[in-house]
């Protein structure tokens, strides 16, 4: 079926004919007839599905046919990181290049007085972390008064940042009568009652069983002792010759320690983690892409958002503490009919996440025997950080993503309590 078929403006055809799309995905099939008819939706759809396109493109031609000479914003999505913002509002302005729309994306990390600037003239479309979106409401930049149409994406990793009080912050921002649309990767019960409460008589769609794995990704695992697997994975790199590689580690001192280490093998290699600037995040993904770094080391800020295409190999490092991240991890691979492989190095401390997962994927994962390799050469000397000048308030604080996953166990209860309401600024860690 062409999109065509989905009653589609030709300038919206165009534009996906010029990136090469000619017949909707199933998940796209499904909802832009029911976005196009004004009713609220909720929509799981497994990662690198082109959910993205399936609310994107009737956004589009509804916006298109509505008159906006003052250039307030109609359409507001609400993700939970900067880079699925800055992603999402690519797809949209290349979705929409033939249309006369306007969109602005709005997240922390940056100076916020670019943002009042564009603010000021105009958009269209707002795609934004939640942090940020109330920051400029409380400064008055934003009007979100004349919203008609609300999109949650990723809403469960929403929900797992501890995101709640601000999108029901945001939600009263709105006006009471305007189109919901919730799509997330996962379906949980958790979704469930979010959406009890937001949306009126959905369309319910779903395309994959719960936290299904991506069928076209391999899906490998090697035990191996903690201490040995900083070589073990500089052997797979080298003797396999992958030119490209997204690592995961839990906590962003992990990141960093093994982005050091992958470098002293000889192997290019770029940290992206909650801590770095977002001028750095932004440089470390472009020359990933690019194939500048071999190695993209991250934290499970880069499990939902980045859209690398035809990505071959992704490493959980550190097997991740809630199962369903794994699936979000190894979706970055095997997207859009593409093939992938996913290697998981699992310590003996490992086992019981191991079988987690295996649970939530519905398959045991391939147990492979670890091929020989040389040890690695001692790692360089790092001096102790000094930690006298450390406030209460930042101890603890190591292991723990700004984007809001915990990092290792027992680390995270009170960062997950000030996410939740104890701190009016927790959120904006994240935003």
């Amino acid at each position: 079926m062409p999109f065509t078929a989905l009653g589609l403006l030709p300038e919206l055809t165009r534009a996906l004919a010029d990136r090469g799309y000619t017949e909707p995905t199933p998940i796209q099939a499904r909802v832009i007839p029911e976005i196009l008819a004004g009713r609220d939706m909720l929509a799981g759809a497994q990662t690198g599905t082109g959910k993205t396109a399936g609310f994107t493109l009737p956004i589009l031609q509804m916006l298109n046919a509505l008159e906006n000479p003052g250039r307030t914003p109609r359409a507001l999505i609400l993700v939970p990181t900067r880079e699925l913002a800055a992603q999402v509002a690519e797809s949209i302005r290349s979705y929409g290049k033939y249309l006369r729309l306007r969109t602005l994306t709005i997240f922390g990390g940056v100076s916020i007085n670019p943002q009042i600037d564009a603010l000021r003239r105009g958009a269209d479309i707002i795609v934004a972390t939640p942090g940020r979106l109330l920051d400029h409401a409380q400064q008055r930049n934003i009007d979100l008064k004349q919203i008609e149409m609300l999109v949650l994406d990723e809403a469960d990793r929403m929900l797992d940042m501890g995101f709640i009080n601000d999108i029901r912050r945001v939600i009263r921002l709105l006006p009471p009568r305007r189109q919901n649309m919730m799509f997330s990767a996962t379906y949980s019960d958790d979704i469930r009652k979010l959406a009890q409460g937001l949306l009126h008589n959905p369309i319910e769609v779903e395309v994959a069983r719960r936290n299904a794995a991506i069928e076209a990704v391999e899906q490998r695992a090697y035990f191996i002792a903690k201490d040995e697997k900083r070589a073990l994975l500089s052997h797979l790199i080298k003797d396999g010759d992958w030119s490209q590689v997204l690592v995961f580690t839990r906590t962003k001192h992990g990141a960093n320690r093994l982005t050091k280490q992958l470098e002293q093998d000889g192997i290019e290699a770029v940290a992206i983690h909650g801590n770095k600037s977002q001028a750095a995040r932004t440089k470390a993904l472009a020359d990933f892409k690019a194939n500048k770094v071999r190695a993209l080391v991250a934290t499970e800020v880069a499990s939902r958002g980045l859209d690398i295409k035809e990505l071959p190999y992704v490493v959980n490092y550190e097997l991740p503490n809630v199962p369903e991240d794994y699936v979000h991890r190894i979706g970055r691979t095997g997207r859009a009919g593409a093939t992938g492989i996913a290697v998981s190095l699992v310590a003996s401390d490992e086992n019981g996440l191991l079988r987690d997962i295996e649970r939530v994927v519905g398959k045991r994962i391939a147990h492979l025997q670890v091929p020989k390799f040389a040890p690695a050469p001692p790692a360089q000397y790092e001096p102790p950080r000094p930690q006298h000048n450390q406030s209460r308030g930042q101890q603890g604080q190591g292991n723990q993503s700004r984007n809001g996953r915990p990092g290792q166990p027992g680390g995270n209860n009170n960062s997950r309590r000030r996410r939740q309401g104890s701190s009016p600024n927790a959120h904006r860690q994240g935003a």
